[in-house]
C-alpha cells in the first residue's frame, strides 16, 4: 500500500471550513475521476489553517496515476483547502483498523 500526503495552508478559516464541508459532501461519490484511491484521511488544525490530506492507494502504479491526476488540480479547487504547500509519497509500513 502507498500513501500520497499533501499539505495545504490558508489564512482564511471560513474558506477552510467551507472547503472541508464541500470535500465531505463530495466524498460520498468516491474519489475524483482518474484517482484510483482506496481511502482518504483529512486532518486539520483550524486555528493554524493547516490541512493534511492522506490518500491511500493499493499499488505504486495507482499512486503514480492518482498523483498525476491530483497534481493537475492546481489550485485543487478555488476556495478549497487553501494553497498546496507540499506533496510527498510514502510506502505504508503499518495499517491497523479497529
Amino acid at each position: 500500500m502507498h500513501a500520497r500526503v499533501a499539505t495545504f495552508q490558508t489564512s482564511d478559516p471560513d474558506t477552510l471550513r467551507r472547503g472541508l464541508e464541500d470535500l465531505n459532501r463530495r466524498a460520498a461519490d468516491g474519489p475524483p475521476e482518474g484517482v484510483p484511491a482506496v481511502a482518504l484521511l483529512v486532518l486539520h488544525k483550524p486555528d493554524d489553517g493547516k490541512v493534511i490530506s492522506i490518500t491511500l492507494f493499493e499499488t505504486e502504479e495507482d499512486l503514480r496515476q492518482g498523483d498525476a491526476a491530483l497534481s493537475s488540480m492546481d489550485p485543487p479547487r478555488p476556495g478549497g483547502l487553501g494553497q498546496r504547500v507540499s506533496v510527498e509519497a510514502y510506502e505504508v509500513a503499518v495499517k491497523v483498523e479497529a
